[in-house]
């Protein structure tokens, strides 16, 4: 389940908010812009906020009354798509009331959220109430067969039917369903392929394993699963060799099957054999499986930019690459801002120095089957981590670091971040130069600035000053000044979107490095960047899209 969102109306429910996130570490808190102040993100308009969380079945915990949230979904319940959980919670934590998803967890969510809040959850469910379980939604490891035959089976219990369990269903031992060895009614846990009779009910439990041997389509599983007598539902994970890890084909059956894909040289870890079927080797278990016990997961290594600073600049895909993680890489800073973290989650920060090293280290947790995130600023692909990931894989080749899932993300870099603050003075040609010389030496700086100059491109310059280089930006001025005149218009962004951002225009003639520092990105104009008045004080500046 995706982390959820806890949406606010108004500063009352913060408070609460916050202890949720204790319960749901990743959990992020959406403030209404202008009423809700400390947010991790503010919006604009409460409807088209909570439909497109609930299209993007995003679990949404409502701190507003219950009517507000029906309201606003109900044109999306005509059409069954996705369906999150989603709870209305009074903002002094007083009432958890669930709304919709009891399939999808929503009472169990419930019921989580009203004991870290110690109140009683408002459970309205005829089945849970009565029994204190829901038989449509058997935990993890157990899958129901056919959901219409299970709500003919619920109701006739809730109209004073009895039943009977034949099978291991450990979970139901402690709940006040009605059981009688001699009722009509009867609950079958059993990983067989067969249809119900009318008054009983199939749970699969997920006891099955299926190593592919060649090439294997979902359905060609799902048939070989059932001429071996066994439900398709009953299947835990498939299972390969692991030079099979980029099978593009194998991703997409266990993706289609909705299953985990795991991979073993060796069956040590599987249970019994049960069948072979052409390239298909059957596995069967006493008990449900664990497919983290089997083998590895194919390591995924995903490179993330979060942006200048403020979540509101940080993408959906970053959030979710954030949210699966299991160990994050990253200079100490950005893993704070990446954070709050999970209990789980493993934090490796090193120095921002450090990159490549970070990028090995990388590869080697994502090698052994683990959901890795390399954290920078901005996008990943601009003076960041994601070329050092490449760089680490370009020269070890090592077998194991190609399997692995590298994934790049994009993010909203700190040239884009302050020339949208200013308005659009990166709005025709421009170039991105870094003054810093660590990596490359000097003189080819100064060629490129020059070569720049001339060409009249706008330039965002990065790294612009240090202590270690205090002389380097105004040498930089001097190459500029060769090529621009001194009304050229200059922006300065400093901790764009940070609780401390500045925004400074000024003109080449009157910028003096003083005014700049390393947290400080310098837009440098072009020969054609002008600028318009904000209606609020001060001017728009922007680069025409022409040339005249």
């Amino acid at each position: 389940m995706k982390a959820p969102a806890i949406v606010l109306l108004g500063n009352g429910g913060l408070a609460v908010a916050r202890r949720l996130q204790g319960l749901y570490p990743q959990a992020r808190v959406l403030g209404l812009a202008g009423r809700v102040e400390g947010a991790d993100e503010p919006y604009s308009e409460f409807g088209e906020t909570l439909r497109e969380l609930y299209r993007n079945d995003t679990p949404i915990i409502a701190l507003c009354a219950a009517g507000i949230v029906i309201r606003t979904l109900a044109p999306l319940l005509a059409s069954k798509g996705a369906e999150p959980p989603v709870l209305a919670l009074a903002e002094d934590g007083s009432a958890v009331v669930p709304l919709l998803g009891g399939l999808g967890g929503v009472n169990r969510m419930a019921r989580e959220i009203a004991a870290c809040l110690e109140v009683a959850p408002a459970i309205t469910t005829s089945g849970e109430l009565r029994f204190g379980t829901c038989l449509l939604d058997p935990p993890s490891g157990y899958a129901l067969a056919d959901l219409e035959q299970g709500k003919r089976f619920v109701a006739d219990l809730l109209g004073g039917e009895t039943m009977q369990v034949a099978g291991d269903a450990p979970w139901l031992e402690a709940v006040a369903l009605p059981r009688d060895s001699a009722a009509k009614l009867t609950l079958h846990i059993t990983p067989e392929q067969r249809p119900a009779a009318r008054d009983e009910l199939l749970i699969h439990p997920r006891v099955l394993a299926v190593r592919v041997d060649g090439d294997a389509s979902a359905e060609a599983i799902r048939e070989a699963l059932v001429s071996a007598g066994l439900a398709p539902q009953a299947l835990a994970c498939l299972v390969a060799d692991p030079a099979r890890m980029t099978d593009a084909g194998l991703a997409a059956a266990a993706a289609e099957l909705a299953v985990p894909l795991r991979f073993a040289a060796e069956d040590a870890d599987l249970p019994s054999p049960v069948a072979r079927i052409g390239d298909l080797r059957l596995y069967r278990a006493q008990a449900p499986l664990d497919p983290a016990r089997i083998g590895q997961a194919r390591g995924r290594l995903t490179v993330i930019g979060l942006g200048p600073g403020d979540p509101v600049f940080m993408t959906p895909a970053t959030r979710q690459a954030l949210d699966e993680a299991q160990d994050l890489l990253g200079y100490e800073t950005y893993i704070r801002m990446a954070g709050p973290l999970r209990a789980d989650q493993v934090a490796h920060c090193t120095d921002n120095r450090e990159e490549l090293q970070r990028a090995r280290h990388a590869f080697e947790l994502a090698a052994s089957g683990r959901r890795v995130v390399v954290v920078s600023s901005g996008d990943p692909g601009v003076f960041a981590m994601a070329a050092a990931v490449l760089e680490a894989l370009d020269e070890a080749r090592d077998p194991a670091w190609l399997r692995v899932d590298l994934q790049i993300q994009p993010g909203v870099s700190a040239a884009l971040a302050t020339a949208a603050r200013a308005g659009a003075p990166l709005g025709h040609d421009f170039c991105l130069i870094s003054l810093s010389d660590n990596l490359k030496p000097w003189d080819m700086i100064e060629r490129r600035l020059d070569h720049a100059g001339a060409a009249d491109f706008a330039m965002a310059f990065y790294n612009p000053i240090s202590r270690a280089r205090p002389w380097q930006l105004g040498r930089a001025l001097e190459i500029v000044r060769q090529h621009r005149g001194p009304e050229t218009l200059v922006v300065l962004g400093r901790d764009i979107g940070r609780p401390a951002e500045k925004l400074t225009v000024t003109c080449l003639g009157d910028l003096l490095p003083e005014q700049v520092d390393m947290r400080t990105l310098v837009i440098i104009g072009s020969s054609l960047t002008r600028r318009v008045p904000r209606a609020e004080g001060g001017d728009w500046v922007y680069t025409p899209r022409w040339y005249r």
